[in-house]
């Protein structure tokens, strides 16, 4: 997908799904060592961190003020093929609007590349590990579905190189309802 090198990433936050999911992803998920907390993606990937400068990060915080904040529900788990293993949420629509609004400001950076003929709103649990680690840790969160959820702002994390420790670089307020 994305060659080596610093990258960007737009996203929520879900803290709510950390206590379910938390153990599984620093085993299943790659980036949850590297710092990546428990999130559903906006959009990835975004802008290299050394073109983030002051009017990108203006017109961020503009397009998401212009967005209600959002409740939501983590409510059953799926599966792409059987590699990767994720939470969903009940009602993807205001996850993928979300998406697109910022793509729509944003138009060289397609959300994962253009790869995709629809972004799936997900929150992964774990992915490129056994089969039987990913359905035991399926089985597990499960038992604490559904889970609450609300999308307040929108977090912007940056990774200086392919493989290094991700680090928060601005947070954006959505608008309150």
């Amino acid at each position: 997908m994305t060659s080596p090198g610093p990258q960007s990433v737009l996203i929520i936050k879900v803290p709510d799904a950390e206590l379910a999911v938390r153990r599984h992803r620093e085993r299943l998920d790659a980036s949850a060592p590297l710092g990546i907390p428990a999130h559903i993606t906006v959009l990835f990937p975004f802008m290299p961190p050394q073109t983030l400068d002051t009017a990108v990060l203006t017109e961020l915080e503009r397009l998401f003020a212009a967005v209600s904040g959002f409740s939501f529900q983590l409510d059953h788990t799926d599966w792409f093929g059987d590699d990767v293993l994720w939470l969903a949420p009940r009602a993807p629509g205001p996850f993928r609007a979300l998406t697109q609004h910022v793509f729509g400001a944003f138009p060289a950076f397609p959300p994962f590349e253009g790869q995709f003929d629809e972004v799936v709103p997900h929150l992964t649990i774990g992915h490129g590990h056994p089969l039987n680690d990913l359905h035991a840790a399926e089985e597990s969160v499960r038992a604490q579905l559904p889970i609450d959820g609300h999308a307040a702002e929108v977090t912007l994390m940056t990774q200086p190189s392919a493989g290094g420790h991700w680090t928060e670089a601005a947070r954006f307020p959505l608008a309150s309802v």
